[in-house]
């Protein structure tokens, strides 16, 4: 969508429960890569349990609802919903991956130029989506779109750096992105990608402060109900916008009756110092240092 305002078109801290995942003294000198990756049989793997995905479906139908109806002022010159207009390959993600409950969920904070918003899945890599998800799927254009932004779905050209060194991580890790689906879920908190009118990507907190309340509040709630849906024990944030979201909204929150747990593992974009020397070990560490494994 487009502002018609506009001229042109890791360190964990302790919040109010003990329920933050506290780092220790430790590491490790694990590393990680997507060398051998082998197209997941979705067909023929059962996932965590027979439990559907239709709850978090429809959440996220409802998400893409109540943001399609939020408005931005500037610095917000065009927004994109994936969720509105690469929704086949979204729900593909959803009903494969989102069945079952869940140990960690691993939370973004939305979508990237390269990733998401163009093929509709979190930190959604292409080559990563379509050989080891077993992902493609039709992906339309937004409503107004900017022509230096152009969505072209699994076309794109583009490979998205974080999404390719997350998922590359998970591959790693996992003998089958089904495998890994057992007990992990990839949710970005908010669905949208903002640009400036000059076509540079914004990030939620950096949106008008009015424009912010109305959304964290949709996507706080949205947050909400995946931990309800998946049950998920843990939520570890990539990134420390993400981890922050999580420890606002669900430090109340707890499944069975024990506290939701929160972690932080750092973010992998290029525009890291850190994770370029090596991301998938640097996130290996930090899950170490918090007890975690995978």
């Amino acid at each position: 969508m487009k502002n018609k305002a506009t001229p042109k078109s890791r360190k964990l801290t302790q919040p109010r429960k003990a329920n933050v995942l506290r780092q220790n003294s430790s590491s490790s000198a694990l590393d990680s890569s997507a060398s051998n990756l082998m197209p997941s049989d979705l067909m023929s793997t059962t996932l965590a349990d027979n439990s559907s995905a239709s709850g978090i479906i429809s959440a996220a139908r409802e998400l893409s609802r109540q943001v399609e109806q939020l408005e931005f002022s500037a610095p917000v010159a065009f927004w994109y919903n994936p969720l509105e207009y690469a929704w086949a390959a979204h729900q593909l993600y959803l009903q494969r991956f989102a069945q079952g409950r869940k140990r960690i969920i691993w939370l973004g904070m939305n979508p990237g130029p390269w990733g998401m918003a163009q093929t509709g899945v979190p930190f959604g890599e292409i080559n990563m989506v379509k050989n080891w998800l077993g992902i493609e799927a039709e992906v339309n254009r937004p409503h107004e779109e900017d022509p230096r932004r152009p969505i072209s779905g699994f076309k794109a050209r583009r490979s998205e750096v974080s999404g390719r060194r997350v998922w590359g991580l998970f591959a790693n890790r996992y003998a089958s992105a089904a495998d890994f689906a057992k007990d992990n879920y990839v949710l970005n908190w908010c669905p949208l990608i903002f640009f400036s009118d000059a076509a540079v990507n914004i990030t939620p907190d950096k949106i008008a402060p009015k424009d912010r309340a109305h959304l964290y509040e949709v996507c706080d709630r949205h947050l909400k109900t995946i931990v309800a849906e998946t049950g998920a024990e843990i939520v570890i944030g990539i990134g420390k916008f993400a981890y922050e979201r999580a420890r606002d909204v669900l430090t109340e929150s707890s499944v069975g009756g024990k506290p939701v747990k929160i972690g932080q593992i750092l973010h992998p974009s290029p525009a890291s110092p850190r994770a370029n020397r090596g991301w998938a070990r640097e996130a290996m560490i930090d899950l170490a240092e918090m007890g975690i494994s995978i």
